[in-house]
């Protein structure tokens, strides 16, 4: 347990460490866990060396995009677990849930102005590029954010890339030197006895909540959030159930992931791991980790650099090198780009060659009818399309490889691929427990083409960018469960 390697750390303003203050305060904002968690270890550093009990703040926004009680909920979920992890720890967590847009202004740097320093985790996900920019301003201590995102440090990787595979031979150069420092397998380990008191005078103008039970007696239902996205039937948020669906995948799953993973009928195929990394409720050092206890396998079993092929490089089974592959290149992949980027989500992000190829296709005769509420209500003449729809309105989630198909059918559908874009990333992240993430963003627009190549034969609309079609799925894969499941009245059609 010590302190985030250098790489991962920014000093965010000027204001000096006050060795006065009560305790060191650690915003939890991004990195919502309490296992391998940069963020966490560094402040329980700060706290070690300065002789002062560690606080966790963890709040809950009521006026971000897209904000819905479904991704409420699930947020919810996780700061239940944090504090009950923190109570038994001996660790004191203060909790906050806003009631209502811009409620909760004030309540940081109050927080803040009895600390000796703040430390928080960073990520350029979503709006948090953005989040405490006043507060920074504001602050009378220190400021440290620490990089909680991936494997690799994004400071690490200078420039984004256009490919996975040219950003597979960045990670095979210059990840090993940071594989030394992971982050501690549990950032309370040691730790014991009651939380220790801190004063809260002067705070009773913001609901704080101080346990599990004061969290799970918030009525979600009550507040006043733009979208009435209700929460995904059968999911949980939080570590605990992250944990849960790690262990279930390992015992179930992973010997079978290379091969099982696009099949959509494959019960347990993917990890459905997605939306846990999204709200940082678990993190890819955990995989590392738990294979290497697996196998008594370590990073010095790594052969060398592969020219930034898939296989081979880390020394283990072949499905666990594809599991490795998702969860470090394609994720951080996503996450580098969002790093150096300031809109990812943007038609004008593509590749130049896809841009090209959409734009001479432009004025191609395009089917008619279709609007962003019809797709919304999954009322199209594709059942394939309409089950994968269905699928994210209902659960949060879409089989990840009917996710590119359900993609490229609304590219060529829309009026244009610049509303095909925005119907895409509108569905995506009103439904989607992984939505508005840097790694679902980047599956999103590898659907138009980028971290791709160009494809032949040129064809109508798609030009170069990939094509694929239900008709296709349907041969390649057998979807009658999915659509027993998805489909309307569990009857498999034909698209």
């Amino acid at each position: 347990m010590g302190f985030a390697p250098n790489t991962r750390i920014t000093v965010e303003n000027s204001a000096p460490i006050n060795g006065s203050g009560e305790y060191v305060l650690y915003w939890m904002t991004a990195a919502r866990r309490t296992r391998f968690n940069h963020a966490l270890d560094h402040a329980r550093a700060h706290a070690a060396a300065l002789g002062r009990p560690l606080v966790v703040f963890e709040a809950l926004r009521a006026g971000y995009p897209w904000a819905a009680p479904r991704h409420h909920a699930f947020v919810r979920d996780g700061m239940r677990d944090n504090a009950a992890r923190c109570a038994a720890a001996g660790v004191r967590w203060i909790g906050h849930i806003e009631p209502a847009p811009g409620a909760s202004a004030g309540l940081l740097e109050a927080l803040a102005a009895r600390a000796c320093l703040v430390v928080r985790d960073s990520s350029p996900a979503f709006f948090f590029p953005r989040l405490g920019r006043g507060f920074l301003t504001r602050c009378p201590v220190r400021v440290e954010a620490v990089d909680a995102v991936g494997v690799l440090p994004l400071a690490a990787a200078d420039r984004p890339f256009p490919t996975a595979h040219a950003f597979r031979r960045h990670l095979q150069k210059v990840l090993p030197v940071h594989l030394r420092d992971a982050p501690a397998p549990d950032g309370l380990g040691g730790l014991a006895g009651p939380p220790p008191a801190v004063g809260l005078a002067g705070l009773d103008r913001w609901p704080l909540l101080h346990s599990a039970a004061e969290v799970d007696a918030v009525d979600l239902g009550a507040l006043p959030l733009a979208g009435r996205v209700p929460p995904a039937a059968g999911q949980r948020g939080g570590e605990a159930a992250a944990q849960a669906r790690w262990a279930a995948f390992c015992a179930q799953g992973l010997a079978a992931y290379d091969a099982g993973r696009n099949e959509p009928s494959v019960v347990g195929g993917s990890t459905g791991l997605s939306p846990y990394f999204h709200y940082g409720m678990f993190s890819a050092w955990q995989i590392l980790a738990d294979l290497e206890a697996r196998h008594g396998w370590s990073a010095a079993d790594r052969g060398p650099p592969k020219a930034g092929s898939r296989e081979g490089w880390w020394g283990l089974p072949a499905a666990e090198e594809a599991l490795l592959d998702q969860a470090i290149t394609w994720r951080e992949l996503g996450h580098v780009f969002a790093a150096h980027v300031p809109d990812p989500e943007s038609f004008d992000t593509l590749p130049d060659w896809a841009r090209a190829t959409l734009d001479k296709h432009r004025r191609d005769p395009r089917p008619t009818g279709f609007t962003l509420e019809r797709l919304d209500a999954g009322d199209t003449p594709d059942p394939i399309w309409n089950a994968a729809q269905r699928q994210l309105r209902e659960s949060g989630t879409i089989h990840n490889y009917l996710r590119m198909l359900w993609g490229k059918k609304i590219l060529g559908w829309a009026p244009s691929p610049e509303e095909a874009l925005a119907w895409t990333v509108t569905l995506n992240h009103r439904y989607a427990l992984d939505g508005r993430d840097p790694n679902s963003t980047a599956g999103i627009t590898w659907v138009f083409g980028h971290f791709d190549r160009a494809w032949g034969p040129e064809r109508p609309i798609f030009g170069t960018v990939r094509y694929m079609t239900s008709e296709n799925t349907a041969r390649k894969y057998d979807l009658k469960p999915y659509l027993a499941r998805w489909g309307a009245g569990g009857r498999a059609q034909r698209p």
